[in-house]
């Protein structure tokens, strides 16, 4: 089996309590080697996707049937768009632990393999019900993703609208809620309406999870400029500007150089055409005077 490198400061302990009591079932070793691989898939799937799928498939080949490693190995795949092998390793974690928490996510794969109507029965199942206040919202979400998925934008609106949705105490999930509900209502035309959502959005968004600040700033014809990409271009012209001073600056010292060495060589050449009209005029080269011209 190809194993993938990890840093030595991994060392597994860093793993849920919950997930290290599941690999009590493997032997020590294995164990250690397994939570080490579901540390780096955790540290990567924000940053680097491919490589904690990497990752979750070693896992996955050393400790199938340990529920908490199917469903790394599920968030791994639906982070990278492989939502069919996503369904599969949830399906599996979920019959392995009897627990509906991963319902949600699992209707989103439906709807990432183009399945719109399957992610929509499944918000009308008695799951559903058994699911704690954020995995309702997140059903909900979901539900009206289906929605829009099916062309039905104004039933997007209405799915969304809820006790959490008016509910002015801001939860993890609330931020997400409202600028969704902002998304569905300019689909469908709404714009003063979903301008205020997405700044209600942008209000309970301490986490910066969505961009409902550039949403807002797009509804009021706000343009933003990247400063440091100016800069950068900036740096670029006075390269090329810099390029081409040097550039003359080379030639005028050459022409120069060579002036001076044809200033140098005109004498010679003067002197060498006085010799040569000499030459011509005595008809040939002077008799050496005491001797014979023959």
């Amino acid at each position: 089996m190809k194993r993938l490198p990890i840093p030595d400061d991994v060392t597994g302990e860093e793993i849920d309590a919950d997930v290290r009591q599941e690999l009590m079932s493997l032997p020590k070793t294995l164990a250690e080697d397994v939570a080490r691989n579901l540390v780096m898939v955790a540290n990567l799937l924000d940053e680097d996707a491919e490589q904690a799928y990497g990752y979750s498939r070693v896992a996955l080949r050393l400790a199938s049937r340990v529920a908490a490693v199917r469903e790394a190995a599920g968030f791994a795949s639906y982070a990278t768009a492989r939502y069919s092998e996503a369904l599969a390793e949830f399906r599996a974690a979920r019959r392995m632990t009897g627990s509906v928490e991963l319902w949600p996510v699992m209707a989103d794969c439906e709807r990432g393999m183009g399945r719109p109507e399957r992610a929509l029965a499944m918000a009308g199942e008695p799951e559903v019900q058994k699911l704690d206040k954020a995995g309702q919202v997140e059903m909900r979400l979901v539900a009206a993703g289906a929605r829009k998925d099916m062309g039905q934008a104004e039933a997007a609106v209405v799915t969304l609208q809820s006790p959490e949705l008016a509910s002015n105490s801001v939860q993890p999930w609330t931020a997400r809620l409202r600028y969704a509900y902002a998304d569905a209502l300019l689909d469908v035309g709404r714009e003063t309406e979903a301008r205020e959502w997405f700044a209600k959005a942008l209000e309970a968004d301490q986490g910066g999870t969505t961009n409902a600040s550039d949403r807002l700033a797009e509804l009021d014809g706000v343009e933003f400029t990247d400063v440091l990409a100016d800069v950068e271009e900036a740096e670029d012209v006075k390269d090329a500007e810099d390029a081409v001073i040097e550039a003359a600056e080379d030639a005028v010292i050459e022409a120069a150089d060579e002036a001076k060495d044809e200033a140098k060589d005109e004498p010679k050449e003067e002197a060498k055409d006085e010799a040569a009209e000499a030459v011509d005029e005595t008809g040939g080269e002077k008799p050496v005077e005491g001797g014979d011209a023959r």
